[in-house]
C-alpha cells in the first residue's frame, strides 16, 4: 500500500466526514457536539483553502488522515498565527499518519509565512501531547474545566510552535494561491510521506 500527501478537494468532503463523525460522536478530543454535514464539511475545505493548508492522507484511493490550519482569531495583528489539527482514521491508527501529515503542514506553514502554530488538545489525551511535542511545541497553559461534554467537564491544553523567526516588520501570511507558485510547494508537500507506513 502506498500512502500519498496531498491538497484536499471538495471531494473529500465525504471521506474527511467518515473519519471525523466518530471523533465527535464519541470522544471529547473536539468539543462540537452533532458531527458535521458533508456539505459543511466540503464549506470548511473551501474556506480553508484560500489561506491555509489542508492536507489529506490518500493511501489506496482512499482518504485515511487529515490535517489543516486556520486562524486563532480574526483580527488582523493575529494572521501570523494559526492553529493546526489533524485527525486519523481509527483504522490507520500507529503507521505514522499523524506524524507524516504534521510534518507537511508544518513545512507548508512556514512557506506560507506564518510564524506560530498552536495546537489545543482536550486532556487528557496523551497521544496528542506527545504528537505534538515530539515536534517540539511547548506547553502553554492548560485551562481547567473548559468545556462540558458527555456528562462531564473537561480541561483543555494549549501548545505552540514558531516555525520561523518573528521578524521585526513581517510581510503578510502568502495566499494559498501564491504559496503553491513557490519551488519548493512539492518538496514541502511530501515532506512526511517517508514517515508514512501504510
Amino acid at each position: 500500500m502506498t500512502a500519498t500527501l496531498r491538497l484536499a478537494t471538495e471531494d473529500d468532503a465525504a471521506a474527511i466526514q467518515r473519519i471525523y463523525a466518530p471523533y465527535v460522536e464519541e470522544t471529547a478530543i473536539t468539543f462540537e457536539l452533532e458531527p458535521p454535514s458533508t456539505a459543511e464539511i466540503r464549506e470548511r475545505i473551501d474556506d480553508t483553502l484560500t489561506d491555509y493548508p489542508w492536507l489529506v492522507c490518500e493511501a489506496d484511493d482512499d482518504v485515511v488522515g487529515y490535517a489543516y490550519a486556520g486562524p486563532v482569531r480574526k483580527r488582523e495583528a493575529y494572521q501570523w498565527s494559526v492553529e493546526s489539527s489533524v485527525y486519523v482514521d481509527s483504522a490507520a491508527h500507529r503507521n505514522g499518519v499523524a506524524r507524516g501529515l504534521y510534518e507537511s503542514l508544518l513545512e507548508l506553514l512556514e512557506l506560507h509565512g506564518y510564524i506560530t502554530v498552536y495546537a489545543v488538545a482536550t486532556l487528557p489525551n496523551p497521544g496528542s501531547v506527545a504528537l505534538h511535542e515530539s515536534f517540539g511545541f511547548d506547553h502553554d497553559a492548560t485551562f481547567e474545566k473548559m468545556g462540558y461534554k458527555h456528562g462531564e467537564w473537561h480541561d483543555v491544553g494549549w501548545w505552540s510552535l514558531a516555525v520561523r523567526e518573528h521578524p521585526a516588520d513581517p510581510d503578510p501570511p502568502l495566499s494559498l494561491a501564491v504559496a503553491r507558485e513557490r519551488d519548493e510547494w512539492d518538496e514541502r508537500l511530501t515532506a512526511g510521506q517517508s514517515s508514512i507506513r501504510l
